[in-house]
């Protein structure tokens, strides 16, 4: 089992080191001529099955419900809008279905003849639904490819006639060079503005090594980015607002500085983006920010959390600046983002946002309003009592917004009420 310590730092547009912590430079590119075009969608995706049934609980005491296990280093998890099944990304390139709480046992993609796991944060790393998906049946993924080796791939997707399962051919969007095999990034979400986000670490190494300055301060580098595109174009297209569509960087960037965004959410009532970005030697980040705040520079590496980088002192003018940083202390060093809950199952959390840390196991929340957090909370030995999580890869969603955490050594739980 890989360890995912480099995973560390939570941006509600953050900073930090993660599990996947270490990414490279690179440039976007075309999909090959020969590459195979996406196959038609095959038929009307069926009926997803009965809505998710659920009376509210009243209160804040909550407890994690085992769903599934013998999953084999899952990563990620989520579900179309209304879908009653969850859709769990394996690192080693294959995406399975848990359907009534049971693992099917076909996958509904296995790429692992293309995808490049060997290096702890390489390997299948992000996937999400297009918002129209019951129509037109298509999905991303973001993975570290066999070839070019190592570097990270943009791919879309469609499901076959059969709604378990999906085609094998997919349509390459974007590829960029990675000089290491870690801080690859790997989140993958649609905004409220319909566009597809995707998070991208700094190239890999320490210290943000490679060019004069570091990738994340590159405005010539897709590494150490936040980028948004528009996935209906070929291979796509890139949004009118996005900061340097016009010049001053490449027209794909839509925030830079950042170390490692492992994961980040949008909070579908506020469209508000939480990014959890691993640090280097000492801090882990949450960064929160409007999601129409295209331009944010995250100040890696002049800033890790809010102190200079391996300097005393350092021009901060600009920089957007952590909602909350933790430092590397009680096993903490690689920050998980998490989400900010929006289901109906209980109410009474609403609005506070989850996240934890890979490698110490911990889960917190708190609360955003006003540029500020409130009622921040450390849940961990009351959630998880019998510390039944090895190793916080993620947090994830259903189809109903309801809360989930994956744990490296092959569980799903489900956050109810006590």
């Amino acid at each position: 089992m890989k360890p995912l310590y480099c995973l560390s730092t939570i941006i509600v547009i953050g900073i930090a080191a993660s599990p996947w912590a270490t990414g490279a430079c690179g440039e976007s590119s075309k999909p090959a001529p020969d590459a195979e075009p996406t196959p038609a969608f095959d038929a009307a995706i069926p009926d997803a099955g009965v809505p998710l049934q659920c009376v509210p609980v009243a209160g804040t005491d909550l407890k994690l419900q085992e769903v599934v296990n013998g999953l084999v280093e899952p990563l990620y998890l989520t579900a179309p809008a209304g879908d009653d099944r969850l859709f769990v990304i394996e690192q080693p390139g294959r995406i399975r279905i848990v359907e009534e709480n049971a693992l099917l046992p076909t996958s509904f993609l296995d790429i692992t003849n293309i995808v490049r796991d060997t290096g702890n944060e390489q390997g299948l790393l992000g996937m999400v639904f297009h918002p129209n998906y019951a129509n037109n049946g298509k999905f991303y993924v973001n993975y570290t490819a066999t070839s070019p080796s190592g570097d990270t791939v943009i791919a879309e997707y469609t499901v076959s006639a059969n709604v378990n399962v999906a085609n094998t051919t997919g349509r390459i969007l974007l590829t960029i060079e990675q000089p290491e095999s870690n801080h690859n990034g790997g989140m993958l979400a649609f905004g409220g503005d319909g566009y597809l986000y995707i998070a991208t670490g700094d190239g890999g190494g320490a210290n943000d090594e490679h060019g004069q300055d570091g990738n994340g301060q590159n405005l010539d580098s897709l590494l150490g980015k936040m980028l948004r595109i528009d996935v209906e174009g070929v291979p796509y297209d890139i949004p009118s607002s996005n900061p340097f569509r016009s010049g001053g960087g490449l027209a794909e960037i839509w925030a830079y500085g950042l170390r490692n965004p492992w994961r980040f959410s949008f909070d579908s009532n506020t469209n508000d983006i939480y990014i959890a970005d691993v640090g280097q030697g000492e801090l882990e980040e949450v960064n929160v920010q409007g999601g129409d705040a295209a331009g944010g520079n995250y100040g890696w590496k002049i800033m890790e959390g809010t102190e200079c980088f391996q300097s005393d002192s350092c021009d901060t003018t600009g920089l957007v600046q952590p909602v909350h940083q933790f430092p590397h202390t009680q096993g903490r060093q690689s920050i998980t983002g998490g989400y900010v809950y929006r289901g109906v199952c209980l109410p009474d959390i609403a609005g506070r946002y989850f996240f934890g840390d890979y490698a110490g196991e911990q889960i917190y929340t708190f609360e955003y309003g006003g540029g500020a957090i409130s009622n921040f909370q450390e849940i961990t030995n009351s959630i998880d009592p019998n510390s039944d999580i090895a190793g916080l890869t993620s947090f994830g969603t259903d189809g109903f917004e309801e809360l989930y955490i994956v744990s490296r050594d092959g569980k799903i739980f489900k956050i109810v009420a006590r």
